[in-house]
């Protein structure tokens, strides 16, 4: 999966968006769902590492299996896993993305996931 591909996935998915929200790092890029961010990458780094958020019992299988798979960088380690993107199978990357969105927006109000669910 590319740059390019990673960015279409997640903008993909109903309701996101992206930006840069790091004056000291804005090589880094955040997607968001109602403002709450469910996927962080530096675009241009190489090799591609995105952090997702994960089910904590998840996340702790997926360490075990993949070593491509570790604890988010900086992000809280029980609820956050950064990805290396190229070794794994573009639709494993994706699942991991749609999973990542569909915990975020679990968590939104009942009001904004309605929102969402609009066309």
């Amino acid at each position: 999966m590319t740059p390019a591909e990673l960015t279409a996935c997640c903008l993909a998915l109903n309701g996101t968006s992206s930006d840069a929200p790091f004056p000291r790092n804005p090589d880094i890029t955040v997607f968001r769902v109602a403002e709450k961010i469910f996927a962080i990458c530096a675009l241009e780094d190489r090799p591609l590492k995105v952090s997702l958020k994960c089910d904590p019992e998840e996340a702790i299988r997926l360490r075990e299996i993949h070593p491509e798979i570790v604890p988010g960088w900086h992000l809280n380690k029980r609820h956050w896993n950064t990805v290396t993107v190229a070794p794994l199978p573009a639709r494993m990357v994706r699942e991991l993305i749609e999973d990542s969105y569909d915990l975020v927006v679990a968590g939104l109000p009942r009001q904004e996931r309605l929102r969402l669910d609009r066309p």
